[in-house]
């Protein structure tokens, strides 16, 4: 075991704490990161409320990325000093969602109680989402790392590990867009921004972003949002259908966890549409619809969890779109952080002015 510097959850609702950890060494077809960058994502926020409970003491993060510096056994195509991205999906690659394509609801449970991570005093200390990434390095399975190229930004390649191929993801993978149709995106922070994105690469006509905060439009349509629409309007559908030129969108993708988004989705849609559920709402939240409309007209609702990827597919093309200046990524990050400021960087990233807020390690 080494010692790590980790920023731990010990309450639920409190700041996090910067503390000494103990790290066990990479296991058979693991590998050790050192992270040069991780992100702050609203799902760690949720998680550290207590929105999903969990076990604690905890260490959150899985936006993350840096260099390998330890493999274990039976790891292949991987090699000491490699840049990498490092995930949440840890998927076992035989299960029948596996088997089928579909890694991101693997079937096998990960205990990250008895994972690779234990207080100082040797108790325990759950690797939250398979990751721990508010740390200093993490021990991961080398199903959940995909190489990107050394010279990438790793703060900027930390936010492929969710935000990106969460957002484009839904767009390409799930609603499946076919160029030429029309899109909502209820949603314009960081997944938002991403499923604006992954829209306007699959070639929709018209994107409408819906968002509570003006500013926030304007920043969609440099995305790729062709139209904004304030949700705080009486009825914003409405206003929708107008900019889609009077008819509903073939795909409304909600990227918020606010009840009120998803109730309101499906009056966003055309004949034939469907909306992909991809926001987190807290735990027992419960929205309504009213399932005639749905059945007489052809409507669908679909969840959309990471994007539907499989990261070793998806994340390259990503990253040379990035390369190439089709896909935006340094334009999402508002702020650099240490890891001492972490619970300030939360707090920022809380207000809801923030797209991606970013730690970064020496």
């Amino acid at each position: 075991m080494q010692t790590i510097k980790a920023a731990v959850c010990h309450a639920f609702g409190a700041p996090l704490v910067i503390e000494q950890v103990q790290l066990a060494p990479p296991g058979m077809g693991e590998v050790e990161v050192t992270l040069d960058a991780v992100a702050i994502c609203h799902s760690d926020i949720s998680y550290a409320e207590g929105a999903w409970g969990g076990h604690l003491p905890a260490v959150y993060g899985h936006e993350a990325a840096g260099v390998i510096t330890g493999l274990g056994g039976g790891v292949q195509g991987f090699s000491e000093g490699d840049s990498v991205v490092v995930t949440l999906i840890r998927s076992c690659g035989t299960c029948p969602s596996c088997a089928s394509g579909r890694p991101v609801i693997c079937e096998t449970p990960y205990d990250g109680v008895n994972g690779p991570l234990k207080t100082a005093e040797g108790g325990p200390l759950e690797q939250a989402m398979a990751c721990g990434a508010f740390a200093e390095k993490v021990v991961v399975d080398q199903r959940q790392i995909v190489k990107i190229p050394a010279e990438m930004g790793k703060d900027v390649a930390a936010l492929m590990s969710c935000g990106v191929i969460t957002g484009v993801g839904a767009a390409v993978n799930a609603a499946q867009l076919r160029a030429g149709q029309d899109v909502v995106v209820i949603g314009a922070g960081g997944v938002g921004l991403n499923a604006i994105q992954g829209a306007r690469i699959a070639g929709a006509r018209r994107i409408v972003a819906v968002d509570m905060s003006q500013e926030k439009l304007d920043i969609a349509k440099e995305f790729g949002a062709t139209h904004g629409v304030l949700a705080t309007e009486d009825k914003p559908w409405k206003a929708a259908f107008q900019a889609l030129g009077g008819r509903g969108a073939d795909a409304v993708l909600v990227t918020v966890g606010a009840i009120p988004a998803y109730e309101q989705a499906p009056r966003y849609l055309a004949r034939g549409g469907k909306a992909v559920l991809i926001g987190m709402p807290h735990s027992g939240a419960k929205a309504s619809y009213e399932p005639v409309v749905l059945a007489a007209v052809g409507q669908g609702l679909i969840g959309s969890k990471m994007g539907d990827v499989v990261i070793q597919r998806d994340i390259p093309w990503m990253v040379d779109l990035y390369q190439q200046g089709r896909l935006k990524l340094d334009e999402l990050i508002s702020g650099r952080w240490s890891l001492e400021q972490i619970n300030e960087a939360i707090a920022d990233t809380k207000t809801g002015s923030a797209k991606r807020n970013v730690i970064v390690f020496d």
